[in-house]
């Protein structure tokens, strides 16, 4: 079976207004671009003063609309009614950061610049993220203006609360870009991805067991849950019904999953195959002791002289899930390997008999273990799909693309 197609880049556009927060909507563009889309940028005229437009066709790699204008000519080949085309082709128009001015001209049907004009035009959703002096947020005017925007089913990420660039302290402050990012997710996923993974219950495991050695410390290991997390949240936008059963991770629960804690390798197994039956996928993301100590300690062992430690493996988890596997179930197991390793997994693979099995070195700097991204290869059969450097957001969608490919004949 041919690899699951690279999936097109989703188009959204980042609308800039003139506020002290411009500059963050460049790494919002960037923080995009991290999680799979494609942002292009629309600017006020006032967002100029604050930052240029070659800053974010720099960041971009597209060509940034300032104006309805260009002296009577079409600029660089583009429609003469633009605003119509960009309304058309883009999943998602994000304002960042919005003004009082512009929600006062968005609420009232104002349109005397591109962006105010693309809004009335578009049919995609469009998600609003304030920023400004406290005293204009809590203004009867702005609020109206805001409430106004919700009834029409525009999205708000409220800002927060915090020391303002006026000097002042209070509500106004942009609201941090992995919110809005999420959002925007959100609102382009409601329009891709309806449909493949609907009727489907997918079981992800995430985090590091911890194994006790006495009453206040353990063997664990450096999994910090992002991969697991990322899948979970990932095949929830996709339609799926998610459990997700993690080890201790400093995460927020992902919005719409069915969450269950663990901490020992033991208490992962049980929850685990708890809920193996009556799920069609199995993602085992979590990073499970191989070991654990024969004895727990009461109490804390004292420090006196050299420790032995006699430790026995654990159950293998994944193996037991493939024993019990239901008609239909697709399984995929994850290795973390160090150095050379493709081999060794794809062995692992056979001997687990697993469905699909992704491999990363997290012996490599920036990547794995304790980081945002990560890179490695997905063992499906005899192929191996190359996952190169990205985010770990991004890599839970090529995983998922992956996982719907190899369903494809089970669910035909």
């Amino acid at each position: 079976m041919d690899s699951a197609p690279e999936r097109a880049r989703a188009k959204v556009t980042v609308g800039v207004c003139g506020g002290v927060a411009a500059y963050r909507a460049v790494e919002l563009v960037r923080a995009l671009q991290d999680a799979g889309l494609d942002p292009h940028v629309v600017m006020t005229a006032s967002a100029k003063e604050f930052v240029t437009p070659l800053t974010f066709a720099a960041i971009s790699g597209h060509r940034v609309i300032d104006t309805l204008w260009s002296g009577g000519e079409v600029p660089d080949g583009a429609s003469s009614v633009e605003h119509i085309e960009q309304a058309q082709t883009t999943s998602a128009l994000v304002i960042v950061p919005a003004t009082a001015n512009i929600l006062g001209k968005l609420a009232n049907g104002i349109a005397d610049d591109f962006l105010t004009t693309m809004y009335l035009a578009t049919k995609a959703p469009v998600i609003i993220a304030p920023a400004m002096n406290v005293a204009m947020w809590e203004h009867a005017a702005v609020q109206a203006n805001v409430n106004t925007l919700i009834r029409r089913g525009v999205g708000f990420v409220t800002p927060g609360s915090g020391y303002l660039a006026c000097g002042m302290e209070g509500s106004g402050r942009l609201a941090e870009l992995p919110k809005i990012v999420a959002a925007v997710l959100h609102a382009v996923a409601d329009q891709r991805f309806e449909t493949d993974l609907q009727h489907q219950t997918v079981l992800v495991t995430a985090g590091g067991t911890r194994e006790p050695l006495d009453g206040v410390r353990f063997l664990g290991n450096r999994s910090s849950g992002r991969m697991g997390y990322a899948l979970a949240e990932a095949a929830a936008r996709r339609g799926a019904r998610v459990i997700l059963v993690s080890a201790a991770t400093g995460l927020p629960v992902p919005a719409g999953v069915e969450f269950h804690s663990v901490s020992t390798a033991a208490e992962m197994r049980a929850k685990v195959l708890e809920w193996a039956q009556e799920s069609t996928i199995v993602l085992k993301a979590a990073a499970v002791a191989d070991f654990r100590p024969v004895q727990v300690a009461g109490g804390k062992i004292a420090r006196e002289g050299m420790l032995t430690l006699e430790l026995e493996p654990t159950e293998d988890i994944v193996a037991e899930v493939v024993k019990r596997r239901p008609a239909g179930q697709t399984i995929v197991a994850f290795s973390a390997e160090m150095g050379e390793c493709i081999e060794r997994a794809r062995a692992k693979m056979l001997r687990k008999g697993v469905d699909a099995m992704v491999v990363n070195d997290v012996s490599a700097a920036g990547i794995g273990f304790d980081s945002e991204r990560n890179a490695g290869t997905m063992l499906i059969g005899s192929r191996a799909v190359p996952l190169p450097e990205m985010t770990k957001r991004a890599m839970a969608e090529r995983i998922l693309d992956e996982v719907v490919a190899l369903r494809s004949p089970v669910q035909a």
